[in-house]
């Protein structure tokens, strides 16, 4: 007997949403987007403020660009592969409003749906 994939949850259709580019599991919304001008560790990535289908590793302490921050590497729950990493806690007053935010590298998220609608 084998098993369809299911995700966890799937954003509305005809809405503009980002996909895992291995799998397809949906990751977020067109509008929880907050900035594209980030920088991951694979090249270009996008800052969102809310994400779906993503598991969440333990917080350490990482030197970026922009300072030290307390992130913890995102992962696909569907097929595990890591995305990128959420803000836990931002040492620096102006980096704060990161905190609790996501980054999603290009490399690993595809548009999907609505993109034409």
């Amino acid at each position: 007997m084998t098993r369809s994939k299911t995700f966890q949850a799937y954003l509305p259709h005809c809405h503009r949403t980002y996909s895992c580019i291995h799998c397809r599991a949906h990751l977020a919304n067109h509008d929880e987007l907050i900035s594209k001008s980030f920088q991951g560790s694979q090249g270009r990535a996008y800052l969102f403020n809310s994400v779906v289908n993503v598991g969440c590793g333990p917080a350490e302490e990482r030197v970026l660009l922009t300072g030290l921050h307390a992130v913890a590497d995102i992962y696909c729950e569907n097929c595990k592969t890591t995305l990128g990493w959420k803000y836990e806690h931002a040492f620096e007053s102006s980096q704060k409003y990161k905190e609790g935010k996501f980054i999603i590298e290009l490399a690993h998220m595809i548009k999907d749906n609505g993109w034409d609608c």
